[in-house]
C-alpha cells in the first residue's frame, strides 16, 4: 500500500477523528506509512466558515513527536501540516517551518479567494462558474510565485468539487495558460504536486488534478508526486490509492515520493 501523505483528525477544526484511531485505520489496511497534515490556515476570514482552522501548535507537535518514537520503528508516522494560504498571508507565513524544524512534510493549498470560500455558493454566486474556477487558479499562480516554504502543491483543481455543474463545464483548456504557468514555477522552485483522490469518495470520477493536468506537468518535466487520501474519518485512508499509481504509470510516472524532514525521498512504482 502506498502510503498517505493528506490526512486530518481530531487536531483540525473541522474533524473529530482521533488520531489513534487514524493510525489503526492505516495499519489495519497494510499502510506502514503515513504523514498527518492537519489544517492551519493563517488569519482564516472570520465569519465566512463554521471553522477557524487554526491549529494548537504546541500539543500537535508534542502529540506526533510522541506517538512517532512510540511506534517506530514497525510504523513510519511523519508529522506534516497542511497550510491554507492567501496571498495576504504569503509573507508572514515564509519561514514558520524554521519555527517547526520537527515537520517532515508541508502542502500548501487554496481554499479562500478574494475572502470567500469556494465550498459556499456565495463564491459562484460573485463569480460565476467558470469566472470562479479562473480566479481560484490565479490564486494558485499567485501564491507559487511568492510563497516557497511548501513541498507539494494540494487538490490543484479542488474548486471543481463545488462549482455548480462540478465537472460538467469544466474544460480544462480555458485554463491551460494558468497551469502551464503554475507547473512552471513549481518546476523552477523543485517543489510538487499531490494527487488527491478526496474527489473520488465525494462523487467524482478523477483525483485532482484532472488526469490531463498531470499529463502535462509530466510533459513538462513533473516527476514530484504524493498519494493523499484528504481523508477526515479512517473509511478513506488510503482511498483508491491502487488505481491512482495505475493511472500515474500510464501517464509515464516511475516513482512517487515521501519525506523526512523535508528532504524528499523517489519511490519507484
Amino acid at each position: 500500500m502506498y502510503p498517505d501523505y493528506h490526512l486530518h483528525t481530531e487536531f483540525s477544526s473541522d474533524c473529530t477523528t482521533p488520531i489513534r484511531d487514524v493510525i489503526a485505520s492505516a495499519r489495519a489496511k497494510g499502510i506502514n506509512e503515513i504523514c498527518i497534515t492537519d489544517h492551519y490556515d493563517h488569519d482564516f476570514p472570520p465569519g465566512i466558515a463554521e471553522y477557524d482552522f487554526k491549529l494548537d501548535f504546541d500539543r500537535y507537535f508534542a502529540t506526533l513527536q510522541a506517538l512517532k518514537e512510540e511506534l517506530s520503528p514497525d510504523f513510519n508516522l511523519k508529522i506534516g501540516i497542511e497550510q491554507g494560504l492567501m496571498p495576504s498571508t504569503c509573507e508572514a507565513m515564509s519561514d514558520f517551518s524554521s519555527r517547526y524544524p520537527c515537520l517532515d512534510f508541508i502542502i500548501c493549498s487554496t481554499h479562500v479567494v478574494d475572502g470567500f470560500d469556494p465550498y459556499y455558493p456565495a463564491y459562484f454566486e460573485k463569480w460565476g462558474e467558470k469566472g470562479g474556477y479562473r480566479r481560484y487558479f490565479e490564486e494558485i499562480l499567485y501564491t507559487v510565485e511568492h510563497f516557497t516554504d511548501f513541498d507539494v502543491y494540494g487538490h490543484l483543481d479542488y474548486i471543481v468539487r463545488y462549482g455548480p455543474t462540478k465537472a460538467e463545464n469544466y474544460d480544462i483548456r480555458d485554463y491551460m495558460d494558468i497551469f502551464e504557468a503554475i507547473f512552471r514555477r513549481l518546476l523552477d522552485t523543485g517543489k510538487g504536486i499531490e494527487v488527491n483522490t478526496g474527489s473520488l469518495y465525494r462523487g467524482m470520477d478523477f483525483a485532482h488534478p484532472h488526469p490531463e493536468l498531470l499529463k502535462l506537468y509530466r510533459e513538462m518535466g513533473g516527476e514530484i508526486i504524493t498519494f493523499g487520501s484528504d481523508s477526515h474519518d479512517t473509511k478513506h485512508i488510503g482511498h483508491a490509492f491502487s488505481d491512482t499509481a495505475d493511472m500515474l504509470r500510464s501517464l509515464g510516472f516511475t516513482a512517487y515520493c515521501t519525506y523526512d524532514r523535508r528532504k524528499i525521498s523517489f519511490h519507484s512504482f
